[in-house]
């Protein structure tokens, strides 16, 4: 419900056609009359579900901020409201010992403040916050100059821990620019199941924390809907067994990381069997509005008067897509024909679950699997 303020989310579950997308556009626009900042980001080759890196990368590149076009990181980091509540709670929540992201996050919103006057490196930090690299060596250097180099200790660490703690950071960036929080639509889930079963599972405990909520930032002012289809638990879960491989393969592996990983797993593989919100076929008041609806339009549009057309039988089985493909079609064809009566037939859409290696993701340049 995106009047109300994260953390959390939904899956919603639905047969291809069912309308997933749709329903995700309309949240969108809630989201952004509500005053959150809105990113939409479909599971693919290239974003697999796995990789948070990749995920934050799409998910910030494809942000949208209420009534403003343009980049989102650009126009929160103008934004930023140093004289705010809210950026008084961001620079205390970054610089506590006990935050949970690393410290060059806190160093970078220091950093910003104190290289106002240098466009150059106050963009770069901005770049960083989008998921640009920036090396401790040039942060160290900036500090010492601020005269802060013994302020914050910064150390090693890995980009996937530091896309994750973008998660974090950026949701109350985004507060202290003025915004509600982040709502982020993850479409197309269902891609999970056709991965190995190790990014399987890695997957499984994304969808778990997009859920649950980040279980070591539980206040992120973060929110999340998810989609897929309805048979996932079917077709993957008992189909594939995950229920019972899954955290059998991992902790197999003996090794606290792997134990940690197979309870996520767990968690998220209860979600898509328990908790899926699923989309309901529309009823017959429903179809009766959008066909005359559509009417109007054809109309419209083609400057014409459309004879009623049957479409499909109306069963519960079928989409709402179905239904308008149908009689779309049939409008078109007796516009060009008058005396044509077309006979429509729907077939259900399979969805492919079968396992491909290169779903899993692979790094561009050299073609191997991507490293964590």
């Amino acid at each position: 419900r995106p009047g109300d303020d994260p953390p959390g989310g939904i899956l919603i579950g639905g047969g291809f056609g069912s309308g997933k997308s749709h329903v995700l556009g309309h949240l969108a626009a809630r989201a952004l009359d509500a005053g959150f900042v809105v990113s939409k980001v479909v599971v693919s080759k290239e974003t697999p579900l796995h990789d948070p890196a990749k995920v934050y990368q799409s998910a910030i590149d494809d942000a949208r901020l209420p009534g403003k076009p343009g980049s989102a990181i650009d126009e929160i980091a103008v934004g930023l409201r140093t004289d705010s509540a809210e950026y008084a709670d961001l620079y205390r929540w970054v610089h506590r010992d006990d935050a949970p992201v690393d410290s060059r996050f806190a160093a970078s919103l220091f950093l910003y403040e104190y290289a106002r006057g240098d466009a150059e490196f106050a963009d770069r930090i901005v770049r960083f916050w989008a998921g640009d690299k920036l090396p401790v060596a040039d942060l160290r250097r900036r500090l010492k100059e601020a005269g802060a180099a013994s302020t914050y200790r910064l150390a090693a660490a890995k980009e996937r821990d530091l896309a994750s703690q973008r998660f974090r950071f950026v949701p109350r960036l985004m507060r202290a620019a003025g915004y509600r929080g982040w709502i982020v639509l993850l479409d197309e889930v269902e891609l999970i199941g056709r991965y190995s079963l190790l990014q399987r599972s890695k997957s499984y405990a994304e969808v778990a924390r997009w859920v649950r909520g980040d279980r070591d930032d539980p206040d992120a002012p973060l929110g999340s809907v998810l989609t897929t289809v309805d048979d996932f638990d079917a077709q993957v879960l008992v189909g594939k067994n995950d229920v019972e491989l899954v955290p059998k393969r991992l902790r197999a592996k003996g090794t606290a990381e792997y134990d940690l990983l197979a309870t996520a797993a767990e968690t998220g593989m209860r979600i898509v069997e328990r908790e899926q919100i699923p989309l309901q076929p529309p009823d017959l008041d429903a179809l009766d509005r959008t066909y005359l609806l559509l009417k109007e339009i054809h109309a419209e549009a083609y400057g014409w008067t459309p004879p009623d057309v049957e479409g499909l039988e109306r069963l519960p089985s079928n989409r709402m897509r179905q239904y308008v493909r149908a009689w779309i079609n049939e409008w078109d064809l007796r516009r060009l024909d008058p005396s044509y009566q077309p006979d429509t037939a729907a077939s259900e859409v399979v969805v492919d679950f079968t396992e491909d290696a290169q779903l899993d993701g692979l790094d561009p340049q050299d073609g191997r699997r991507g490293q964590d």
